[in-house]
C-alpha cells in the first residue's frame, strides 16, 4: 500500500478537510483529493461520506484511520528515539498528569526544569483520563495510582494525603472547628461527587458529608477548590502538598485526614534511554526531595 496516499489520508481524516489537509501537507486541494480517490479505487472502498460541511469517515475509513494513526505514534517514537541518541536535551516532552497535581504542584516548578534545559519543548496535558503511553498518546505521566498498562516503566514518588485547610481571615469571622460535628457550623468545599478523583478524597468527603453540612461549594478540580479557600469561602478538602506553597493556609482537624495517596511517575519501556525522559524523571527527584525537605521543616 502507498505510504504517501496513507499519508495524505491521515491527515484529511484527522482535518476532516481536504482543504485544511492540503495546508498541512503543502498540497492543492486537488491533488489532495486525487490522491484520496486514487487510495478508494485500490481498496475498492469508500472511505469518506462527503457533506458540505466537510468530509466524515466511512466504517472502513474508521479502520484504516486507527492503523494510520497507530503508524503515526510508531513514527514518533522511533524519531523520539533517534533525537534522544544527541547529547543535548531539546524536543517535545508531552507529560500527563491530574490537573489538580499539574496545576498546583508540577506547573509552578517547571521554571527550574527550562532553566536547565531551555531547549526543552513540554506539552502538558492535564485531565484525569488515564493516556495510554504504549500507543504514544504521551511521553511521560504522573498518576495517583500505579499504572496498569503493559511495557511501562514506574517509579513511585510519594505518597499524598487529602486534609482540611482555611485561610485565617476565614476561620477568625467563623471559628475554627473543634471536632466533626463542628462541620455543620461551617461550608464545606470539594471535588464534587461525581468527578474523577481519588478514592481516599472521596471517601473524605463522604464522611464529612455524613454531618449534615448545610453549605456546600463543589468543584470538578483541586485549582478550582484551592481558588475558593483562598477567597474565604470556607473550609477545602486539598491535597497536603498545597500547604508547601501555600504557608499562609491553616489546617483544620489535624487528625483528620485520608490514607495516602500514592504518586507514580510512569513511561515506555521504549523511552528507557530517552535524554528528555531521564531529564524530567531527575527533575521531578529533585523536587520531590526539595517539597520533603520544606515539609519537613
Amino acid at each position: 500500500m502507498d505510504w504517501d496516499k496513507l499519508r495524505i489520508f491521515h491527515a484529511v481524516a484527522d482535518k476532516g478537510s481536504l482543504t485544511h489537509a492540503g495546508e498541512v501537507l503543502h498540497l492543492s486541494q486537488s491533488a489532495v483529493s486525487r490522491q484520496i480517490r486514487a487510495l478508494e479505487e485500490s481498496l475498492s472502498v469508500t472511505l469518506f461520506h462527503r457533506h458540505a460541511r466537510g468530509l466524515i469517515l466511512t466504517e472502513q475509513g474508521e479502520l484504516l484511520f486507527d492503523a494510520t494513526s497507530q503508524m503515526v505514534r510508531r513514527l514518533e517514537a522511533a524519531a523520539a528515539r533517534i533525537r534522544d541518541s544527541e547529547d543535548e536535551v531539546f524536543g517535545e516532552l508531552r507529560v500527563t498528569t491530574a490537573t489538580g497535581f499539574g496545576t498546583l504542584w508540577l506547573a509552578p516548578r517547571l521554571a527550574n526544569l527550562y532553566k536547565k534545559y531551555p531547549a526543552l519543548k513540554i506539552d502538558l496535558m492535564l485531565e484525569e483520563r488515564v493516556l495510554d503511553l504504549p500507543m504514544r498518546e504521551a511521553d511521560v505521566a504522573i498518576r495517583m495510582k500505579e499504572p496498569t498498562q503493559a511495557d511501562l516503566i514506574r517509579k513511585r514518588l510519594m505518597n499524598i494525603r487529602m486534609r482540611l485547610f482555611a485561610t485565617p481571615k476565614y476561620l477568625e469571622e467563623h471559628g475554627t472547628p473543634a471536632s466533626m460535628d463542628d462541620m455543620a457550623n461551617h461550608r464545606l468545599i470539594c471535588q464534587n461527587a461525581g468527578t474523577a478523583q481519588v478514592a481516599a478524597g472521596a471517601l473524605m468527603v463522604a464522611e464529612l458529608m455524613s454531618h449534615d453540612i448545610p453549605s456546600t461549594l463543589t468543584v470538578n478540580n483541586y485549582f478550582g477548590v484551592l481558588q475558593a479557600v483562598l477567597n474565604h469561602l470556607g473550609i477545602g478538602v486539598l491535597p497536603d502538598y498545597v500547604a508547601a506553597d501555600s504557608p499562609h493556609l491553616v489546617r483544620v482537624l489535624p487528625d483528620f485526614e485520608s490514607n495516602d495517596v500514592p504518586v507514580f511517575l510512569a513511561y515506555p519501556e521504549e523511552l528507557r534511554h530517552s535524554k528528555r525522559v531521564a531529564a524530567f524523571r531527575d527533575f521531578v527527584m529533585e523536587e520531590i526531595a526539595s517539597y520533603r525537605a520544606k515539609m519537613a521543616d
